[in-house]
């Protein structure tokens, strides 16, 4: 049985303002104002760092126009940029199963659906996270994510159609000395579009998940979207009590 989600496409989106709609959406989650939410996003050069990260993954060149942010997410260090589909699915994990390592496991699995709609095989190393391409290996997602009560926040990366060259020159990324990444648009020989994956990530997660995803407007501020559970609720009269009396019964509107 299927549940209502929210998916919320944003354009290029600065990593630290994301990440601020990220604990408001969270928040929503957690007191059930709003249901599960996937976010897709496209950031702008970052390099960011999980709690596992080391200052010797670090060698940016002099002069190089990038953003190092430190999160709460769990891994090590990895790239964002333009050409890459970072997902953030921000779930209620009270619904799918208390289990951290099934909850990585099935946003993998998210990973390889969508890879294959395009016809690529994705697939998991054992001891190492995300998902990679095989013969020889390459990394094309890489995951991190952070649980706080159950609710999560961050997510994946996943390398659509931009240089890699920074995941190996200017990080250690993810910690792996020797790793290779790839990109989709190189695996299939063609330049590819993000809205072009964007419906794939998305109808991915959704299937793994059990959710039946409704699209949330990209404008406005975080929680201010037109919410039908609040137009449910505010079409109900609310009682006040003081001292068990009753003091008075009025109508909320709904919020626009």
């Amino acid at each position: 049985m299927s549940r209502l989600g929210y998916v919320l496409n944003l354009g290029p989106t600065p990593y630290r303002e994301a990440w601020e709609l990220q604990r408001a959406l969270a928040a929503a989650v957690s007191q059930g104002a709003i249901p599960d939410t996937i976010v897709l996003v496209e950031h702008p050069p970052v390099i960011t760092l999980g709690r596992r990260a080391g200052e010797e993954e670090l060698h940016v060149p002099e002069g190089a126009e990038v953003e190092i942010v430190e999160t709460d997410r769990g891994g090590r260090s990895t790239y964002h940029g333009p050409g890459q589909l970072v997902c953030y699915p921000i779930l209620d994990l009270n619904r799918h199963g208390r289990d951290v390592r099934k909850y990585c496991r099935d946003i993998e699995e998210g990973i390889i659906r969508a890879l294959a709609t395009f016809g690529l095989e994705g697939t998991r190393i054992d001891g190492l996270t995300g998902v990679w391409l095989e013969n020889p290996q390459r990394k094309i997602c890489s995951i991190g994510v952070h649980i706080s009560r159950w609710i999560t926040t961050h997510g994946y990366a996943l390398n659509v159609d931009l240089d890699p060259a920074p995941f190996t020159e200017w990080i250690t990324a993810c910690g792996l000395e020797d790793a290779s990444f790839t990109t989709m648009a190189r695996e299939l020989g063609r330049p590819v579009a993000l809205e072009e994956v964007r419906p794939a990530a998305a109808e991915a997660l959704a299937e793994v998940f059990g959710l039946t995803l409704e699209e949330l407007p990209a404008g406005g501020e975080p929680g201010l979207w037109p919410q039908p559970v609040h137009e449910r609720i505010a079409a109900k009269p609310i009682r006040a009590t003081r001292s068990g009396e009753a003091i008075g019964v009025e109508q909320v509107p709904a919020r626009s």
